[in-house]
């Protein structure tokens, strides 16, 4: 009979063998190349993005399935790690694909860890994020690989508005790899190293006879400013890590939970002189809402999202009062903050986001309207419109909405007005809200009367200064209580927080349904 301490210390340096050969890769010249093109290693990433010491490893020796073609392959840990850590003290959950390991290809067992690592997170009501570079489904797995992508894309929807999902792209993403990003709350990519996209050039090119290259087709630029699909790019793996950092700060652990607090020094009574030279009373005049948020927000920090696609419409997060906050904001320097289909998608998808896990919505209305032109209208406005408007409607959380100048027809409505579920609706004496602007309305009401007469410029400037004087202003509105208050602009900090405060412990019931059915 062996010894059983002889057993035992061969049994660990067994155990010690696997682990070092998992921990190697796939190798030192992988890695080498790997680093070469400015990416960092599966573990590198890792390291960086959570706590120091904080990373527990799950699943650290599970090996690929012995189907015919992966006989004598070496795929150490599969080309995943799996595990659970900590970012700013809070638990997190984090798969991270290596790419030196058989391109980070997913077959059956590498979806098996990372829909165990899923499964663990929601159990444990904590975030889950993703850390993508892989060359996508293993060929050599067959149908196992597309069935483990399967698997992975239905805990993406199942966990979907229950935990918090993050998706990095910090390499290659391309086949059915990009639709588990997709279906996740937040993508962000690395600039210059990563891309999504379903076909690759070379089958466009045999297909379309179209010439473009990996980044132009699918690289993080395209994605920021033009497709919509990611929601924040930076320059590198560390500043896409520390972008997921700052992002979850924001966000609760689950749906149950309640967003972090963050104290300040920042005054909440601090007056926001500056918001008086910023806004002019001209609705024609453009104006920076970056700087509006900044002087509202908690120690003037704005975090932006998408910042590069739809920029006529601002989302992201920022703090009033320590509290979380998300903002839904006009943009009038950009197509003079009117809302189009990019537009709308934006707002409401954030929307929904926002009150999937709880986080209060404010929302900054300068709107002249929904873009005209055929291409809108024939691209889908009206539905792409009603997202919107259906966002809004469905959101629980509290809400609520400052007029700073313009909310004009139905775009005033899809920015969330009191009739569309809003708690608390303020406006400054500038605002203005109206079917339409009074050049509009006046050369509408009085056409026959301007057409007939003897001067009809002059007909018409006397028309728009009566229309603008009886309704350009917050006042009727205000008057018929679709404005609950007219503040001066220095004072919308403070109003702001108390009125956020007093709706802490908001609670609304709704009809019983199995789900909405959203205008898709």
């Amino acid at each position: 009979m062996p010894d059983p301490r002889a057993l035992l210390q061969e049994r660990i340096a067994e155990m010690e063998r696997r682990r070092a050969k998992v921990l190697a890769g796939g190798g030192p010249e992988r890695v080498r190349a790997q680093h070469l093109q400015q990416r960092l290693t599966a573990r590198e990433r890792i390291d960086l993005l959570l706590d120091s010491g904080s990373f527990q490893e799950i699943g650290t020796l599970v090996e690929h399935q012995d189907v015919s073609l992966m006989r004598g392959v070496e795929a150490p840990g599969e080309g995943v790690v799996t595990g659970q850590g900590e970012i700013g003290g809070r638990r997190v959950f984090v798969f991270s694909q290596d790419f030196t390991v058989l391109g980070g290809s997913l077959g059956k067992m590498h979806a098996r860890k990372i829909v165990k690592l899923m499964d663990l997170a929601a159990r444990s009501g904590a975030p889950v994020i993703g850390l993508n570079d892989s060359a996508g489904a293993r060929i050599q797995e067959g149908v196992d690989s597309l069935s483990g992508y399967g698997e992975v894309f239905y805990r993406n929807a199942i966990y979907s508005g229950a935990i918090p999902q993050i998706s990095a792209i910090l390499g290659p993403c391309a086949g059915g790899a990009v639709y588990s990003p997709a279906l996740t709350d937040f993508v962000l990519m690395a600039r210059g190293t990563s891309y999504m996209f379903i076909t690759g050039p070379e089958v466009i090119r045999s297909v379309t006879r179209e010439e473009v290259s990996f980044d132009a087709l699918g690289g993080a630029d395209v994605h920021s400013r033009r497709s919509g699909v990611a929601h924040l790019e930076a320059e590198g793996d560390a500043a896409v890590l520390g972008m997921i950092r700052e992002l979850l700060s924001f966000l609760p652990q689950n749906a149950r939970d309640r967003t972090p607090r963050k104290e300040s020094e920042d005054p909440a009574e601090r007056s926001c002189d500056q918001l008086l030279d910023l806004v002019s009373a001209d609705p024609r005049r453009p104006y920076a809402m970056h700087q509006v948020l900044h002087n509202l927000l908690d120690d003037h920090h704005f975090f932006e999202i998408q910042p590069g696609w739809a920029r006529n419409l601002l989302i992201g997060f920022g703090r009033l009062g320590g509290e979380a906050v998300g903002i839904v904001a006009n943009n009038p320097a950009v197509l003079a903050g009117t809302l189009d289909i990019d537009a709308s998608d934006k707002a409401a998808r954030f929307v929904r986001t926002c009150d999937a896990f709880n986080i209060p919505l404010l929302t900054l209305v300068d709107v002249s309207g929904f873009l005209p032109g055929v291409a809108q209208e024939h691209g889908g406005i009206i539905r792409h419109g009603a997202k919107m408007l259906y966002a809004y409607a469905e959101a629980t959380v509290p809400k609520i909405t400052l007029i700073l100048r313009k909310g004009y027809g139905g775009a005033y409505l899809a920015m969330n007005s009191a009739d569309m579920g809003a708690d608390l609706v303020y406006a400054w004496p500038t605002a203005s809200v109206a079917v339409m602007g009074a050049e509009g309305a006046a050369n509408i009401i009085y056409r026959r009367e301007i057409a007939s007469s003897p001067d009809p410029e002059a007909t018409r400037e006397r028309r728009i200064a009566e229309y603008r004087a009886e309704f350009d202003h917050p006042y009727l509105a205000a008057a018929r209580g679709y404005i609950d208050d007219v503040i001066p602009p220095e004072r919308s900090r403070s109003v702001l927080i108390r009125g956020f405060a007093m709706l802490a412990g908001k609670h609304e019931e709704r009809p019983y349904r199995k789900h909405g059915n959203e205008p898709l």
